[in-house]
């Protein structure tokens, strides 16, 4: 039972921190009421911005009485951006792990913004790909919003994980699996 004690304190501050930061989210998210709350309308309004740049000529519109932000082109709703599009769901399990996995401090300190900036960003072209697909490609947009994207994500996590333990923290994944074969 001693050799299982790391993995339960690992699994014990990731439950921990992720069911607290996401209570929290949610409290937040509840002060907004029936209206979309500032992450979401900051990355609707940067996306829109981005592909205004591309020749799209889009412009947000806040609905009035749900927590989504729609891109407007040729005055109609192109895309709706829901609360949970912000990216910050996501941000909270990966900062969960990195404190879960511990590391050194110092490291920590860049690492973290570094990882949050680049799991925003990567949301961020989701949702412009979103648009485009939306746009030209409706037929398939659940699949690829509900699996491709979302598995596209969640491999930028991982592999921010990956980074984390291997390079950064200096710890070898396969001597860890080997290490625990009989």
């Amino acid at each position: 039972m001693k050799e299982f004690k790391p993995a339960f304190w690992f699994l014990a501050i990731f439950l921990g921190l992720y069911l607290g930061l996401n209570i929290i989210y949610g409290v937040w998210v509840s002060s907004f009421g029936k209206q979309a709350d500032s992450a979401t309308l900051l990355i609707t309004r940067q996306t829109s911005h981005i592909l205004n740049l591309f020749g799209e000529e889009t412009h947000t519109q806040p609905k009035e009485s749900s927590p989504t932000v729609a891109i407007v082109k040729d005055a109609r709703v192109a895309l709706s951006v829901f609360e949970g599009c912000n990216s910050i769901n996501v941000m909270i399990v990966f900062v969960s792990f990195l404190f879960a996995f511990k590391g050194n401090w110092k490291k920590l300190t860049w690492f973290l913004p570094l990882g949050l900036v680049l799991i925003y960003i990567a949301n961020l072209l989701r949702i412009i790909a979103l648009f485009y697909v939306a746009e030209y490609w409706r037929q398939y947009f659940y699949y690829i919003h509900k699996y491709m994207f979302t598995a596209v994500i969640y491999l930028i996590v991982f592999m921010l994980w990956w980074w984390w333990i291997e390079k950064v923290s200096g710890v070898s994944v396969k001597a860890l699996i080997k290490s625990r074969q009989p």
